[in-house]
């Protein structure tokens, strides 16, 4: 490919050397730099691309694209540009084939509710036969492939990347992720969205190595609502107005509002043995009833999301009402059915704020005893340890406190840093340091009528040690437990 091709979107100057050139790759990583390539100089939080200039000479690089100066030599041809993050994402498209070009793109950016209405949007549009890729928290889906994540927005490089290998597979749209991070860091540059999304807003994200306050994390979710065709929007958040003021798209709305063009009527929670769901009666633009197999009101909010996005797809309302039922998310919300007697869940509340959104709605069940069994990761704050003691202590009847991720910590001085948060309440709590036990310990303690949830863990499958990834899945915990139960002729 001739650099010029790859360049043919950006505003550049050729500081030495040729833009028709011919460069083998287009590389972001210094490692990764063979001869004739073209290499991306990103500057990062921790790591500046143009410090490697001379390295990735030195390895045969054709070409380097850079916003600062380089000392490079004379046979490597030298691309200035404004922003390199932002010449990553333009380049990434044209080396790729500009693969977004040929998909429907639908992004989702928000406080809460991304992952699950992407997979609600997922579930909705496969049901009547759309291939859909799925790019998120969790994991990449691509046909049959799973990819985890390790970012909710992959770099751009590997967004393209990814929706390449989504067209090839047959894909004919895709629905993503869209992270106050990513769209600062450029990682969405150049993509026109089919729809963009607006869930909601709360204070998060914002500290030293991401926003450094509220308005510029506002500024960078308003950036998704500029590069749409149309944009959905929650009416009923605080902050619709202020996210849409300077949108260039179409603008369609959800929520409870009479105001909002697709509305939720006559919300109401379903409760059976070992179940809780929602049930609504949408109305405005659509008319039709919907029962959801995961509780809460945001549930009512993520599934007006994904039915206010497969309007546009001309799905029928039988095809949406069946896939929404069958709509699950690992780790968010998720039932695991243990007996008749209670309701068991996992979910990836790991934080105070997302915990205390899950208690609540847990609450609103009216269960005999609301059980809290959480810990909290090694090497991070302090402070999130007193505030999630705080909040389980207050809402939850039962909180059980054990281990999640240490890291490089020892278990029993986070557990103990959880306690002061809970000595501010009145709340009950035990403390089982080994999560299997303090699993073991939930269900076989548990009373009819109760609602447990596992926090924390959610979708991950292991336990992080002193540098080391263990495999730990509650899922298989649960099913061990289980069937040692059986095996000692114990019943819950």
């Amino acid at each position: 490919m001739k650099l010029a091709k790859l360049l043919e979107r950006l505003e550049y100057e050729v500081v030495q050397g040729s833009d028709g050139i011919e460069i083998q790759k287009l590389v972001n990583d210094s490692r990764n730099v063979e001869k004739g390539d073209v290499f991306v100089c990103v500057s990062g939080a921790n790591v500046d691309g143009h410090e490697f200039a001379a390295d990735v000479s030195r390895k045969g690089a054709a070409a380097l694209i850079v916003e600062k100066e380089v000392d490079a030599p004379k046979d490597v041809t030298v691309i200035k540009v404004k922003d390199t993050r932002y010449a990553l994402a333009l380049a990434s498209a044209a080396y790729f084939g500009y693969p977004a070009n040929e998909m429907k793109i639908i992004g989702i950016t928000g406080t809460k509710g991304k992952t699950t209405t992407t997979y609600m949007v997922k579930s909705i549009l496969e049901n009547v036969g759309h291939k859909v890729g799925l790019i998120g928290t969790i994991e990449t889906i691509i046909g049959d492939k799973v990819i985890p994540a390790k970012n909710t927005t992959p770099e751009s490089f590997t967004i393209h990347q990814y929706f390449r290998e989504m067209a090839d597979a047959g894909c004919d749209c895709v629905v993503m992720e869209v992270s106050s991070q990513g769209l600062m860091l450029h990682r969405t540059a150049g993509i026109l969205f089919e729809i963009g999304i607006f869930t909601n807003l709360g204070e998060d994200h914002i500290g030293p190595n991401e926003h450094k306050d509220f308005e510029d994390y506002k500024r960078c979710k308003a950036m998704l609502f500029r590069q749409c065709k149309i944009g959905i929007a929650n009416a009923d958040d605080q902050y619709f107005k202020d996210i849409f003021k300077n949108a260039t798209c179409k603008v369609e709305t959800f929520g409870f509002s009479k105001e909002a063009d697709l509305r939720a009527k006559g919300a109401k929670l379903v409760q059976r043995p070992g179940y809780l769901g929602v049930a609504y009666h949408v109305t405005g633009v659509m008319d039709f009833d919907v029962e959801i197999d995961i509780p809460g009101t945001f549930s009512v909010y993520n599934s007006l999301t994904a039915i206010a996005v497969c309007r546009h797809f001309d799905v029928p309302v039988e095809s949406i009402q069946k896939a929404l039922k069958q709509a699950k998310v690992k780790g968010r919300i998720e039932m695991v059915k243990v007996s008749d007697n209670f309701t068991l869940m996992i979910d990836y509340a790991h934080n105070a704020m997302s915990l205390q959104s899950l208690l609540e709605t847990l609450k609103e069940y009216h269960p005999k005893r609301l059980v809290c069994l959480f810990g909290c990761g090694g090497n991070r704050s302090k402070t999130r340890r007193y505030e999630m003691g705080e909040v389980s202590g207050k809402l939850a009847d039962l909180t059980i406190i054990t281990s999640d991720n240490p890291r490089f910590e020892e278990p029993q001085a986070i557990i103990d840093d959880i306690k002061v948060g809970i000595a501010k309440t009145n709340g009950k709590y035990v403390e089982i340091c080994d999560r299997k036990e303090a699993i073991r310990y939930a269900i076989n303690h548990a009373e009819k009528g109760d609602v447990i949830v596992l926090a924390g863990k959610g979708h991950e499958d292991y336990q992080e040690i002193k540098g080391v990834k263990y495999d730990m899945d509650e899922r298989v915990l649960i099913a061990d437990i289980l069937r040692e139960n059986k095996e000692l002729g114990i019943e819950v």
